[in-house]
């Protein structure tokens, strides 16, 4: 399947230099002069070799299929995690650096998509948003808040975001897995 290069996300598994590769991190880049291209930080899905590439939205690559298949989140032992097939209750055990730092996401029971290419495992796919508690944040400072400034927070997983001045200690927030970046309070 064909897709534009400024449509590649983390996760995607596209075939570019006569090899798979996954995207691990994606920065949109906006230069003064000329066109807007994605920088794609690429790992080689045979040898665990990294690249990086410019991908300008008029290029296309091809976006390769894999069985994806829904699996349980049970637990994290030395470098390992533990999943568990849905369907069959089949256990599986993938090294942590699937996810690099967004395995600090993962939840007990948390349903992740499994990808396998010809047998192989190869890649796991966190939902998209998950909720959690603000553990350290600065406090507000008055007048802070005229300006659209940022403050880093440390969230109960370990990761550290940037959140917007009211964010205080002890809220649950909403974090895109993705682009480890605050979206909204949760409810």
């Amino acid at each position: 399947m064909k897709m534009n290069g400024n449509e590649i996300r983390p996760g995607n598994v596209i075939e570019h230099k006569g090899n798979l590769w996954v995207a691990v991190k994606i920065k949109a880049v906006k230069p003064g002069k000329g066109g807007a291209f994605n920088q794609v930080e690429l790992k080689n899905l045979v040898d665990g070799s990294k690249l990086n590439e410019r991908f300008r939205a008029s290029e296309t690559v091809e976006r390769v299929r894999l069985e994806q298949k829904d699996y349980q989140f049970l637990f994290a032992e030395n470098d390992m995690l533990t999943f568990m097939d849905m369907e069959n209750y089949d256990q599986i055990a993938l090294p942590a650096d699937f996810l690099d730092e967004r395995a600090a996401f993962l939840q007990d029971g948390m349903i992740v998509v499994v990808e396998s290419y010809e047998g192989k495992h190869i890649g796991v796919s966190l939902p998209d948003q998950v909720t959690l508690e603000v553990t350290e944040a600065e406090p507000v400072v008055k007048g802070q808040t005229a300006a659209s400034s940022n403050k880093p927070a440390v969230l109960e997983n370990g990761i550290r975001v940037m959140v917007p001045p009211f964010v205080q200690v002890g809220e649950k927030i909403i974090v895109d897995t993705n682009e480890l970046t605050y979206i909204k309070r949760a409810e």
